[in-house]
């Protein structure tokens, strides 16, 4: 039985990891802390666990290998060192960083302990990525021109974030908005595929101002190291996402439209822009995949921090842009 502890609770993914943790058994959450009492005990009760109103009964409690930190994201960095302090593996929910100072100093940290690491990016397990990615490392479209993601709902159209959520929408808390919270998993995909980001542009806007100060939607330009140009789309105000990723290569193409992969290559048989079923098995949520990896699984594969440091960054960089309508540089390690 491995033993940790929910450090945080704010996140709207909380209640998903919550069940998650009740359904492994051999993982025993035994305390729970958050700087708001309510929310601590709501968690710990559907976990079975005891609350606690300092943080060193956790860094201090050797039981406890590992935390799940599910906090605002400006509180992050202030509860990230000391666990690193304490020698504990962690999961910190998505994104890492308020922007690129905060999100580098905590991953450096991180690896210097060679602790477990892991954050919410869960759709590097869908069948889909998995293939896309074997297939752009794999050269079956030839040299990548023009590379497209879009990750957009409806969340502030239907109030998602009026009531528990609502620090979400305060890109003071959370560090970035509506842009930022979902753009950043089309953006760990996009970099997943294709590495290094050199210069992003974007514009990035308040549509129906029902958050007061937040974001809502934007479209971000970016020039890989390799030359590759992507585009990067989300928001909370898109009645639908149906076409969700298009990849042009000089000996290919492809694309994802309401969930299904077509492909189209003359270096593959049956490669003929129609729906492609030659999918690897879809992997675990992320979350499971840390639960996996601290209970003694080997071989899982984890998000790094540095990848993680490396999209904070990025995505500071593309509000930067915005703000000052410029192309802008993100700041590397």
């Amino acid at each position: 039985m491995t033993t940790i502890a929910l450090v945080g609770c704010a996140h709207i993914h909380t209640p998903g990891f919550v069940k998650r943790i009740n359904d492994n058994p051999e993982i025993d959450c035994t305390l729970v802390w958050d700087h708001d009492a309510a929310r601590a005990a709501l968690r710990a009760d559907e976990l079975g666990a005891a609350t606690t109103e300092t943080l060193d009964a956790i860094w201090e409690d050797d039981r406890i290998s590992a935390v799940v930190v599910c906090s605002e994201t400006n509180r992050h960095e202030e509860l990230v060192m000391p666990a690193v302090a304490a020698g504990k593996h962690m999961f910190v929910e998505k994104p890492l960083g308020m922007g690129a100072k905060d999100a580098w100093s905590m991953a450096r940290a991180i690896e210097a302990a060679e602790l477990v690491f892991q954050t919410g990016y869960f759709m590097r397990s869908a069948a889909n990525n998995r293939c896309i990615r074997a297939l752009l490392h794999g050269n079956a479209l030839g040299r990548i021109t023009r590379i497209r993601h879009s990750n957009c709902h409806a969340g502030a159209l239907k109030g998602w974030f009026d009531t528990d959520w609502r620090w979400m929408a305060d890109p003071s808390v959370a560090g970035c908005g509506a842009f930022g919270d979902l753009g950043t998993h089309s953006l760990d995909l996009l970099m997943w595929w294709m590495g290094d980001v050199a210069e992003v542009a974007a514009d990035i806007r308040v549509i129906t101002g029902r958050y007061a100060g937040c974001d809502e939607s934007g479209e971000a330009l970016m020039r890989f190291d390799s030359g590759a140009i992507g585009t990067l789309a989300a928001g909370w105000v898109d009645q639908a996402n149906s076409a969700q990723c298009m990849i042009s290569g000089t000996e290919g193409y492809l694309h994802v439209t309401d969930g299904t992969l077509h492909v189209k290559s003359e270096k593959l048989e049956g490669a003929d822009g129609g729906p492609w079923t030659d999918l690897p098995e879809a992997l675990p949520h992320a979350f499971d995949l840390f639960l996996a990896a601290i209970t003694g699984a080997t071989d899982v594969p984890l998000v790094t921090p540095s990848e993680a440091a490396a999209r904070s960054a990025v995505m500071e960089a593309m509000y930067l842009s915005s703000r000052e309508r410029c192309w802008a540089t993100p700041e590397r390690a």
